[in-house]
């Protein structure tokens, strides 16, 4: 017991998972595809999805909303990016646009509303780190993320 009273699990981890993810879209807008590899503990999972009609900030957007929305319990989360688009919207822009009743700086709809809502109760139970990565530029799982993201708009 601690000097409240309160039982304490000493036995108790929030498990650590590294996420990445990205999003892919051939024609901005078009057929859209988004992929997310998860590691945990020495295991990996991949997940991926398409769209027919999207555009490629909707598909980044899903790709971190779809390894989130997969954990079952709260985790500490390394969550890796090659979108600015995501980066700066969950680490800069939000707060503004949740306290403007998701609107813009210039008064304006917040584009992509719906996702970014649904980011932002996905990231609630967690505790995340935030990263971005260049695109493109040999880092392994970024470049395994974006292959998932194409493979979901070829078998579309």
């Amino acid at each position: 017991m601690d000097k409240k009273g309160s039982a304490i699990n000493r036995d108790f981890q929030v498990s650590r998972v590294l996420i990445y993810s990205d999003g892919a879209c051939r024609g901005n807008p078009g057929p859209g595809g988004w992929g997310t590899l998860l590691k945990y503990n020495g295991t990996e999972k991949e997940l991926y999805g398409a769209e027919e009609d999207t555009t490629n900030n909707r598909m980044e957007l899903m790709g971190a909303i779809s390894g989130l929305e997969s954990l079952t319990k709260p985790c500490e989360v390394v969550l890796t990016t090659d979108s600015q688009y995501v980066m700066k919207g969950i680490t800069e822009w939000m707060e503004g646009w949740k306290s403007r009743n998701w609107k813009t700086a210039a008064k304006k709809p917040v584009k992509n509303q719906d996702l970014w809502i649904r980011l932002d109760e996905a990231c609630q139970p967690h505790q995340i780190k935030w990263q971005w990565v260049k695109g493109h530029s040999g880092h392994e799982e970024n470049e395994r993320v974006d292959l998932l993201a194409n493979k979901a708009i070829d078998e579309m």
